[in-house]
């Protein structure tokens, strides 16, 4: 592959309907690509989280993933309340996710940790009131 693949989708708040759909259509393009299956399922993991962390606390956004002969890059972009404490929200267990949410099944505050856990780099910026851009890295 040498021609860098770019896809870019929007992510809506609150839409567990389509919740997972852009992780899934990225799983699928890797596959079709011809990407191994570990990275396909490191990729399509810290995707799924991202999307759903986006879907729970934010006002909406995008997420955009390249696709280059040596790594995958993700970045997810947000408009939103923001995170008051990255460092915190990467711990496992820590949720700000309300009882609604968690009554489905989502937020049990494992997203960040698994993002990282999963992708070969992770960097969050956040500004509380504006929103985060989550980048992540996966190599080929």
């Amino acid at each position: 592959m040498s021609d860098v693949v770019t896809l870019r989708y929007d992510v809506i708040p609150g839409d567990f309907i389509k919740a997972g759909e852009a992780s899934s259509d990225v799983k699928k393009k890797l596959m079709d690509i011809g990407i191994s299956p570990d990275v396909i399922r490191k990729t399509a993991i810290a995707m799924y989280e991202g999307e759903i962390n986006m879907v729970i606390h934010s006002l909406g956004g995008y997420a955009e993933i390249s696709i280059y002969p040596n790594e995958i890059t993700i970045l997810l972009v947000d408009n939103g309340p923001g995170i008051d404490n990255v460092e915190q929200a990467m711990s496992a267990g820590f949720t700000t996710a309300p009882d609604d949410i968690r009554e489905l099944g989502f937020g049990a505050g494992m997203g960040f940790p698994n993002m990282k856990k999963y992708t070969d780099e992770m960097i969050v910026e956040s500004q509380p009131g504006i929103g985060t851009r989550v980048m992540m890295k996966v190599n080929i």
